[in-house]
This record gives structure tokens, sequence and C-alpha cells, in this order.
């Protein structure tokens, strides 16, 4: 009898897919701060409590002494496009294209003229 993870027998309990804990730059500075102002009783108190462990608190004043998380307080991901730098990359591609295009215009009409200059002479050679 084959079994899915929704037809589990009544009392068996489902095993939750762990998540990885996030800390914000806020809240590492005011956990460092708090734990600084505690004696030997306090600091145990405090890493129960927060569920924390003292190598994690070596790393965030680590990071604390870096500036690192100041750098940390902004917002994740990219940062914002300059619009004017979005305008002159785009107008920058567009003045590539064109020189492109005058480069192949002006080989056309020098072909042209070649062309031309070799028609007539033909011409004159023939008459």
């Amino acid at each position: 009898m084959a079994m899915t993870i929704n037809s589990l027998p009544d009392g068996v309990p489902r095993i939750e897919r762990a998540t990885r804990r996030r800390y914000g730059a806020t809240y590492k500075l005011e956990i460092l701060a708090e734990y600084d102002g505690l004696d030997r009783d306090g600091k145990g108190q405090l890493l129960r409590r927060e569920v924390l462990y003292t190598s994690l608190l070596s790393e965030w004043r680590k990071q604390r002494d870096r500036g690192a998380i100041d750098a940390l307080a902004g917002k994740p991901g990219r940062p914002a496009h300059d619009p004017t730098e979005r305008e002159n990359t785009r107008l920058r591609h567009r003045v590539e294209r064109l020189e492109g295009d005058l480069v192949r215009a002006r080989s056309v009409i020098e072909i042209q003229g070649k062309t031309s200059a070799l028609l007539e002479e033909f011409a004159t050679d023939s008459a």
C-alpha cells in the first residue's frame, strides 16, 4: 500500500521543514548592547531566551567593528539604477547603432559612385 504525505495515519507527526533564522541589523545591535550590559548569569539567560550562541554574538561583534551591520541596514538586493545613467546607457547604444549605420551608408554610397563611374565608362567605350 503506497502512502502519500497527505494520507499519513492519525497520530503520526509531520516533520516541518526547518527554516534558517535571519537577523536584522537593528536586532543584532540591540542584542549586543543588552548582552554587554549584563552579568554572567544575565548573559546566559539572554542567550537561552533568544536561542543564540556566543559564537554568533562574536561574529556580530566583528561585523559591527568592520561596519558591516551598517551596510546590512539598507534594502536587500540590487541598488536602484539612476535614471540619468540608464538614459545615458540607452543613448550610448543608440549612438553606436547609428554610427554603424552611417559607416554602412557611406560604403554603399562609395560603391554606387564607383558603379556609376564604371557604367559611364562602359557607355562611352561602346559608343
